[in-house]
């Protein structure tokens, strides 16, 4: 099945090694700010949340499609879209996170507290 655990393991691990080096773009920077506010969090937060958000994530995490949805957005046209759900302790709920990783950069495309659909209600 695609993406393989192999696969997802690898994004994780790009993911943060683009943290550590400071790259990290947003595709909907007001909408990812306000949903970062709602938690109490500020922007400037963001490196060292998604740096224990990623450290604590394995393919299990993986809350994406099979095969991985692809990108529209121009920064990211066609790059894989991998989603997570992991229960973050600094923030206190199940968040969920969804990233595309292109030329060593970690793109952000979602992070929010987990809205349950409903199925999982």
């Amino acid at each position: 099945m695609n993406p393989s655990y192999k696969t997802i393991d690898g994004k994780i691990r790009q993911a943060i090694a683009a943290v550590e080096t400071g790259k990290i773009g947003l595709i909907d920077q007001d909408v990812i700010a306000a949903d970062l506010l709602n938690l109490g969090i500020e922007i400037a937060q963001l490196p060292a949340l998604l740096l224990e958000i990623l450290s604590g994530l394995s393919p299990r995490h993986y809350a994406g499609t099979h095969p991985a949805q692809r990108s529209y957005e121009t920064s990211i046209m066609n790059c894989e879209l991998f989603a997570f759900k992991v229960d973050c302790k600094s923030v206190g709920c199940l968040m969920y996170l969804k990233l595309a990783v292109k030329n060593s950069f970690l793109w952000l495309v979602s992070l929010h507290e987990n809205k349950p659909t409903g199925k999982e209600q």
